[in-house]
C-alpha cells in the first residue's frame, strides 16, 4: 500500500509517500481502507520533531474516515463506513496518512451520515473537539452569550456554526483584520480584534461580561480570558494556537476570579456517544462544512505547508481517490 512514513523530523517539502506492506490484522484490531482524513495542527508538531512521545519511524495521521476491509473478530463488517480518531492513531500506532490502517476495534465507530468522503473527513477532530468543548464541557446553551478567542482556527469556525444552531449568541476574537469578512460569513454575533482594546470593546457588548469562553488561543491570552467570565462563567482551554503549552506565573487564587470556572477539553479518550449526539447534529441543523482545499495522498507535502501558512480557511483533506 502507499503511505507516508516519517523517519525523522523534517520540513514539509521532505514528506514523501512510498509503497509499505499492507498490515496484517489480529485479534481485537480492523483493517480499514481508508477515503479520506483531515490535517491536524498536532500532525506538524510532530512532524517537526515536537512530539517526544511519538517513536519514529512512523506513519502519523490521528484521524481517518474509511470503510472495514477486513473485520477481524470485531461486530463490524467488511465495507461498513466508519470514523477513527485520537487514541493512539498516528502517535501509538500507525495513524492515517496512508491507504490502509489497522486500528483497535473499540477505536472505530460506525457513521451513517449523506456525505461525500471529503466532507465527512473534515468532521471527525475538528468538530467533535469543538461540539463536546462547547455542550458537554462549557454546557453551552440556548440565549448564552459564548466568547471564542481564537474564533478563525478550524475550531473556531467550526464551534461558531454548532453554537448559533442551538441560538447562542457568539463573539468571535482574531487577531488579523482581513478575517473580519471570514467571521461575518460564519454568522458570528460580535467580531473583535484581539488587541489591548479587547476588554473594552467586549464590555460595551456586554457589561458584566459573558457567560461561556471558548480558549484557542492558549497560555498567552488564558488570564484575560478568566477576567472576561462573567460570574458563574466558565473557561474552557481547548487549545494551544500560540505560546507554550505550560504557563508561568499563574497564581489559581488571584487569576481566577471568584466564581469563575477554569476548565479544559482534550479528545481523548472519544465518548462514543457524544460522537454520534455530533453526526447527528449536523446533519439536523444542515451544517456545512469549511473545507478549505482537498489534495491527494502524493500531495501531504502541500497540504502541512497550507496548514502551515495559517491561511487556510477551513479543513485541509487528503483522499486517497484511486481506491
Amino acid at each position: 500500500m502507499k503511505a507516508v512514513v516519517l523517519e525523522h523530523p523534517c520540513e514539509s517539502q521532505d514528506l514523501k509517500v512510498r509503497e509499505v506492506p499492507l498490515p496484517e490484522v489480529k485479534p481485537g484490531w480492523v483493517l480499514v481502507k481508508i477515503r479520506a482524513f483531515g490535517i491536524n495542527r498536532s500532525e506538524i508538531f510532530t512532524r517537526q520533531g515536537h512530539s517526544p512521545s511519538v517513536q519514529l519511524p512512523r506513519i502519523i495521521g490521528i484521524e481517518c474516515v474509511g470503510e472495514i476491509e477486513d473485520p477481524s473478530d470485531s461486530s463490524l463488517v467488511k465495507g461498513q463506513a466508519v470514523v477513527s480518531l485520537m487514541g493512539g492513531l498516528g502517535r501509538g500506532f500507525d495513524g492515517s496518512y496512508a491507504e490502509y490502517s489497522l486500528i483497535p476495534s473499540d477505536q472505530v465507530y460506525p457513521i451513517d451520515i449523506q456525505l461525500d468522503w471529503s466532507e465527512l473527513a473534515a468532521i471527525p477532530e475538528m468538530y467533535y473537539t469543538a461540539y463536546a468543548s462547547l455542550f458537554d464541557t462549557l454546557k453551552l446553551t440556548r440565549g448564552e452569550t459564548l466568547l471564542i478567542r481564537g474564533g478563525t482556527s478550524s475550531v473556531g469556525l467550526a464551534a461558531l456554526q454548532l453554537a448559533k444552531s442551538i441560538g447562542a449568541t457568539v463573539i468571535s476574537t482574531t487577531r488579523n483584520p482581513d478575517k473580519i469578512e471570514l467571521l461575518k460569513q460564519f454568522g458570528a454575533d460580535h467580531i473583535l480584534l484581539d488587541d489591548d482594546s479587547l476588554s473594552e470593546k467586549l464590555y460595551a457588548i456586554t457589561p458584566d461580561g459573558v457567560n461561556k469562553v471558548l480558549e484557542l488561543v492558549g497560555t498567552v491570552t488564558l488570564k484575560h480570558s478568566l477576567g472576561l467570565a462573567a460570574e458563574y462563567g466558565i473557561v474552557c482551554v481547548t487549545g494551544i494556537l500560540a505560546g507554550e503549552w505550560v504557563l508561568d506565573g499563574f497564581e489559581p487564587m488571584v487569576d481566577v476570579p471568584t466564581n469563575v470556572y477554569l476548565t479544559s477539553f482534550t479528545s481523548t479518550p472519544i465518548k462514543r456517544s457524544l460522537l454520534v449526539e455530533l453526526f447527528q447534529h449536523i446533519e439536523r441543523h444542515g451544517i456545512k462544512v469549511p473545507i478549505a482545499k482537498v489534495l491527494p495522498l502524493e500531495q501531504i507535502h502541500e497540504a502541512h505547508l497550507l496548514m502551515e501558512s495559517n491561511s487556510a480557511n477551513g479543513k485541509i483533506v487528503i483522499v486517497n481517490s484511486k481506491l
